[in-house]
């Protein structure tokens, strides 16, 4: 039997670092401050986007 993999291409909008930010904050404040597990695997995400929507330091010459 053949397996095809899929060619679309998922549509993927980048948002700022400041967005990414401003919905973990709001992800802590819904929590109350103890995240569950499906909040952590959120939290996660999360985390991983806004370090990928952080800019790079900038370096000293």
């Amino acid at each position: 039997m053949l397996h095809t993999m899929s060619t679309s291409v998922e549509t993927v909008t980048e948002r700022s670092a400041a967005e990414v930010n401003e919905e973990i904050r709001a992800l802590w404040r819904r929590s109350g401050g103890t995240l569950s597990t499906e909040q952590r695997e959120e939290y996660q995400r999360l985390v991983m986007e806004w370090a990928a929507a952080t800019p790079p330091p900038a370096r000293a010459a």
